[in-house]
């Protein structure tokens, strides 16, 4: 039978957990669920594949030359219908954003899925890791306090606090710095980060930190393909288009700092609207390359603005997709470093001349792996196939709105409103229709233990 939430409703779980959590051998042998808006939250389920920090015989601090979870198996989701999940709050949607990550625990939570109309069995997970900032900021709270509620003894791990703790640690040994977040615009939006660092400096009696940070819009979604953000086959500019331009607004290409960002125009990479004498009308970006470039000469402009004194010398990688890009972030970084302008180094007071990457990924497996020693949840029986499932849009409902992709458009997106009690998506496996080729590509060249386990699924 197929269930929902309603706006956030989890009494349906109660029943579907009860037997498992009342026995404590069938609990351990349940799989580890990782959930994402899309596939960036691969990044998290790689570190804790490859993650070799503990005696996995003591539990205790220590590579003993053994994968730490050599004796798990794992259910990663990806919403990837609803992503991106940093305009929820742009649009003021936060409340939809919420119900969607509540009726994606939902679907981990439960021992089956609907395909076709038809029931297909699937374990359900003993603990979550909520490997997307996003869903982080905005429902870790709700979701343990509806776990708690419900009585649902399931952990939840969250990636916010292990960024923040690797880039205290990254200071603590190199010296302090402004700590930079560059995230997707909805985990700016909640502060989550800053409040979380300041926080933690206060608790360990340090002085208040420095923090800046940016939104990267459009980023993670051209990683993942967003056709509002990045189409590969495009010739030309297009109306369609919502990331940075010339006529966007609130993120406007500024053409007095274009030797700045050094945009990459090869390969339609870069798109312009061009008028009938050749000039360039707008300017659109169309390659995840110079979505960083542009957000990284912002970052930098927004200290220039705002007078930071103190060089940025630790950026939070805050969105699990943006590791996909670390090689591309750090050599822009270093660019902009050397970047002179009239002669003089523009943000030679802005940056180090190393800025450490900190991706929260690593520092979240092992929070993840001390909390299942500590729930007493390692598993003691036969590993068994990890599941990748993506969400993907249900065409049966009459309402739906598609792009020529076939996802959602922009304004169905978020023009839909929470507590409505409709099923808007459909959860599918992994495949070779709703993934492109180069997600696969980009999985096998970055993700190797990650894209080992999809490539036996598919």
């Amino acid at each position: 039978m197929k269930r929902v939430f309603g706006a956030v409703c989890l009494l349906c779980l109660l029943a579907l957990q009860t037997k498992a959590q009342t026995n404590k051998s069938n609990n351990t042998s349940l799989p580890i669920g990782v959930f994402d808006s899309g596939t960036g939250g691969l990044t998290v389920l790689e570190a804790m594949l490859s993650l070799d920090a503990f005696n996995n015989v003591t539990g205790k601090a220590g590579a003993d030359g053994k994968p730490d979870f050599n004796k798990e198996y794992f259910q990663y989701l990806a919403d990837q219908a609803n992503m991106p999940y940093g305009n929820y709050a742009a649009e003021n949607k936060t409340d939809l954003l919420k119900e969607h990550i509540l009726k994606n625990m939902q679907f981990l939570l439960q021992p089956n899925f609907i395909k076709n109309n038809g029931s297909v069995a699937k374990p359900n997970v003993k603990m979550i890791v909520l490997a997307c900032n996003t869903a982080t900021a905005y429902a870790l709270t709700d979701i343990k306090t509806k776990f708690s509620q419900e009585h649902i003894n399931v952990p939840v791990i969250g990636v916010i606090e292990a960024g923040a703790k690797a880039a205290l640690a990254y200071q603590k040994a190199h010296g302090t710095g402004t700590i930079g977040v560059f995230a997707t615009a909805g985990t700016v939006a909640s502060e989550g980060y800053p409040k979380t660092l300041q926080n933690m400096a206060k608790e360990k009696g340090l002085p208040a930190l420095s923090v800046i940070s940016q939104g990267g819009a459009g980023l993670a979604e051209s990683i993942d393909r967003d056709w509002s953000y990045f189409v590969d086959t495009l010739t030309k500019a297009r109306n369609e288009y919502k990331g940075p331009s010339l006529k966007n607004q609130k993120y406007t290409i500024d053409t007095s700092l274009l030797l700045a960002y050094k945009f990459d125009k090869s390969k339609n990479k870069l798109l312009c609207e061009y008028d009938d004498k050749g000039s360039c009308l707008d300017m659109q970006l169309n390659d995840p390359s110079n979505y960083v470039r542009y957000h990284l000469v912002s970052l930098l402009e927004k200290m220039l603005q705002q007078k930071t004194v103190v060089p940025m010398n630790t950026l939070i990688l805050g969105c699990t997709h943006y590791p996909y890009l670390r090689d591309t972030i750090a050599k822009v970084l270093t660019e902009l470093y050397n970047y002179k302008n009239n002669n003089q180094y523009r943000y030679r007071n802005c940056i180090t001349a190393h800025v450490e990457l900190i991706d929260p990924s690593v520092e979240t497996a092992k929070e993840a792996y001390l909390a299942l020693r500590a729930k007493e949840l390692t598993n003691k029986q036969a590993v068994q196939q990890n599941l990748f499932f993506i969400t993907i849009p249900n065409k049966n409902l009459a309402e739906v709105k598609l792009q020529p992709d076939g996802w959602f458009t922009y304004d169905y997106k978020y023009g839909r409103v929470a507590g409505a009690k409709k099923e808007y998506v459909q959860y599918a496996p992994f495949d070779k229709e709703n993934i492109s080729k180069a997600s696969y590509e980009r999985f096998s060249l970055v993700l190797p233990h990650a894209y080992k386990q999809i490539a036996k699924t598919l």
